[in-house]
Parts: structure tokens; sequence; C-alpha cells
């Protein structure tokens, strides 16, 4: 046989013995198998007086991420005293039994750490990121705080301004101020706790007495009324001891019954327009009721999220923006503005915005958009779509956890052991996300993407007032 035929029929058979698609008796090759899961180490105790106490160590990185969560937010604050538990959350820096005004942000950033609070829909959290061998310090400062506030007149009467000029600056005096975080939700919800004005009316500010902020400190500051979050490089043993000596004496104290939160099936469609006199171009904002948390349909929504409107391969940015120009972006989320899906309570909104040109009418971008939304609520999504947008769930969904040092993590346990007294299922996450399949997205849009079921919101500049020709 001629040498050269012969490598030939070597070539080919090497090439058969590679390629699957010459050996079609092969036996066919095993389906990818599936990414692993994220598994956080938690370790969950509670206090004798109520508090609730998260340690997950991570010797990655010489940090550790302190959070401290109190169940207050907006939608407990007391009626007649909206603004309320904003206005606490400013009160917790002016000083406490050990230290005196704004001594924590010193001592916190002196020791090379990082340090916040913020106020959301179903609680209030202060947070320090700091070197590992400083995490005693943080969690002195914290546990003096808890301990007892330095709640005076002239530091009541100071954060009181600072508080209304943070409403003047953000707000009413900011172009697109508060629209849509703060706009929709009283717009979308009936009930006075999921639809006041969050940052508070002015005059109800005003009204607040030192015995108001006595009370309120002494009932939502309580440990009982508290998770506590140690997550980095930390020792369990030699931590779970430093928080039984820093917090275990805190007294409890009496909790009010919890307030009624749920918001009734909505039934018809609701529209409202808003005049901006410092907006240079109109915006839209739509919203629908989400399900219930832990419900197969709540994971569905959150598929359903990054299957509508997030990245540039999105359904509503291929449609809005990439073939009909309409805006230059579109921005969505669950309880967008003020978290994510996980570290919220009762009910919560889905919400999608954009900016657009006044020479396109918001009924033209809603007709685009609801050629998507039917999609969803009639075909089922193909497969490989499916996992696209599982993919980018997940690439999202750890980025947030490692987030600065760790302190996405320790939001998300600090939520899921106040909220659920079950930090753990943080784990169980990536699990619920991975069952939604085709036709849980579908029967999931069939009845929350219902048009029966959102709220629209349109913002247009207020017309300039005219001027008076003159010599």
């Amino acid at each position: 046989m001629h040498r050269s035929f012969v490598v030939r029929l070597r070539a080919l058979a090497l090439a058969a013995a590679l390629s699957p698609t010459l050996l079609l008796a092969q036996k066919p090759a095993a389906a990818p198998a599936a990414p692993p899961r994220l598994k956080i180490p938690v370790t969950y105790l509670h206090l004798k007086n109520g508090l609730r106490v998260v340690i997950a160590p991570d010797q990655s990185v010489p940090t550790a991420a302190v959070a401290v969560y109190y169940g207050v937010g907006f939608r407990v604050e007391p009626k007649g005293r909206t603004g309320f538990a904003h206005l606490f959350e400013h009160m917790m820096f002016q000083g406490s039994k050990n230290l005196g005004k704004m001594a924590f942000v010193k001592l916190i950033e002196g020791s090379g750490g990082i340090l916040n609070g913020s106020t959301r829909f179903d609680y209030t959290n202060y947070f320090e990121v700091v070197p590992a061998n400083a995490l005693e310090t943080a969690l002195w400062a914290e546990s003096d705080r808890m301990r007892g506030l330095a709640i005076t007149q002239e530091n009541l009467v100071n954060q009181q301004g600072v508080v209304k000029n943070e409403v003047k600056v953000n707000v009413l005096n900011q172009p697109y101020g508060g629209f849509p975080w703060l706009d929709m939700p009283q717009l979308a919800n009936t009930n006075w706790h999921n639809a006041h004005n969050f940052y508070g009316d002015l005059a109800e500010l005003d009204a607040a007495t030192l015995a108001d902020v006595q009370q309120f400190f002494t009932t939502f500051y309580a440990p009982n009324n508290a998770s506590l979050v140690i997550a980095g490089d930390v020792d369990v043993k030699a931590t779970k001891a430093m928080v039984e000596r820093l917090f275990g004496d805190i007294a409890s104290q009496p909790q009010l019954p919890k307030e009624d939160l749920a918001e009734p099936r909505q039934e018809a469609e609701k529209r409202a327009n808003k005049e901006d006199k410092l907006a240079p171009r109109p915006a839209l904002a739509v919203s629908w009721h989400v399900p219930p948390r832990w419900t197969p349909e709540w994971f569905a929504f959150g598929i359903i999220d990054q299957l509508l409107a997030q990245g540039r391969d999105s359904r509503l940015y291929d449609a809005i923006v990439r073939t009909k120009g309409y805006a230059g972006n579109v921005g969505a989320g669950i309880n967008p503005g003020l978290g994510n899906q996980w570290n919220y309570s009762g009910p919560m909104l889905y919400t999608i915005n954009l900016f657009h040109d006044a020479k396109t009418s918001p009924d033209t971008i809603l007709a685009a958009m609801d050629v998507e939304v039917e999609r969803l609520r009639t075909d089922l999504v193909d497969a490989a779509s499916l996992e696209r947008a599982r993919t980018r769930w997940r690439s999202g969904f750890y980025s947030y956890i490692e987030g600065l040092n760790g302190f996405g993590k320790a939001d998300i346990l600090a939520s899921l052991a106040l909220f659920d007294d079950n930090p753990a299922r943080i784990n169980d996450i990536e699990k619920g996300m991975d069952a939604v399949t085709p036709e849980m997205i579908r029967k999931t849009a069939q009845e929350w993407l219902r048009r029966t079921n959102r709220s629209i919101m349109t913002l247009v500049p207020a017309p300039k007032p005219a001027t008076t020709g003159g010599h």
C-alpha cells in the first residue's frame, strides 16, 4: 500500500477517534455537570436577651464585616411620625455612653475601617468593615450604642435639621428626586405602611419630641429586635465569647404587635403623572407586585427580571433601546433603589424605569414593552435563554456577596436572621433559582405580569414659566 495513503488512513482514524460526528455508534457524551453551588459556613445562635448572632468565617481576606440590623424600617414607623425611622438612623451617630458625638466614626476609621448606615423598608442597619484585628473594637462600639444612646434635645434638633436638609437636597431640589423608588410605592400600594412618604413629611419630622425618640429607641433598638452578623477572617469560638461578653447583658424589651403589612390583590391598572420642574426630559416607570418570598413563583420572578431587563441581551433592551431607539437604557429590579430581592420582608414591587425623549410618548414605549411581557405570558422560554439568564443571575449574586469585602454576604445573612430566623437559607437561594423551569416562568408571568397588576407613573418636565417682553 502506498505510504502516503497509509498516512492518510491513519490521520482519518485519528480524526474519527477525536470527533464524535465521525463515530456515530459511539455513546453520547454525558451532559456537563451543574456548577457547584455556593456553600457559606454559618454558625447561628441566640443570646438569652434575644439577639440573633450569625458568624460566617472566611479566611480569604484579613478583614471582618460587622453588621447590626434592627427590625424597624419605613413600614413600621408610627403614623404621624413619617420619616422617623430615617431620623433615628442619624441619631445613632450622635454619641452613646462611652463614645461622644461622631466618635464612633473616628474610632472605626482610625482602625483602618469603613462604616455606614441606612434605612430600608423592613430594617435600619449599621455596618463596619475593619481589619480582622480590629473586630473587638467594632463590636464594642456597636454594643455601646445598643446599650444606651445619647438622646438629648440638642442632638434631636440638630438631626431634624440634617434630615430635612437631606430631603431637600436628595428629593425636593434634585431632578427626578424620589423617582421611582419613593414615588412608586405610594402609587402602587394601598396599605399605609407600604404607601406613605418614607423620607418623611417635614412638618412631622419637626413634631418629633424627646419622649418620642426615647420610646422609639427603647422599643425598636432592643437586642430582641436585632440581628448581628460577623463575617470574615474570624475564629468562631473566640467571636462567640466576644459577642456574649459585649452584648449578653443588654436588656431585652417588650415588643409591639406586628403590623399588618399585607397588600390586597391588585385588580385594576393604576396611573399617575408627575411634573418635575428640574427634569430635562420625560421618564417612565412601570411596577408590578411580586409573589410572596420563598415561593417557586418568587424565584421565577428573579429569572423573569433577567430575561426582561438585565443586560444588553435582555428583551426590553433589545426592543426599546437597540431596535426602537426609544431610550438609552432600561433599569429594573425587585426592591429597586432600596436593596435587592433578598433583603426585605413585606410586600414588594418589581419596577422597570427609563428616561426618554419628549417626541416619544409613554404609550408608544408601553406598547413595545407589552409585546415582550406578553411573550413571557404565552410562550415558553427556550432552554438556552433560560440558562443564559440563570448564569447572569448567578454572576451578579456572587459579585454582590463578595462586594465591599463581604458586606454583601453580611447583608443577606442579617436579613435572613431578622426576617426568617434562618440565616443558613442563604445556601438555598441557588437551589431555588436552579429549580425554575420554562413552565414556571410562564405560569408566574400569567398571574403577576397582568396589566391589572401593574402601576404606571409618567414624569414630565414642568412647563417653563412664561416670560414677558419689555423694552
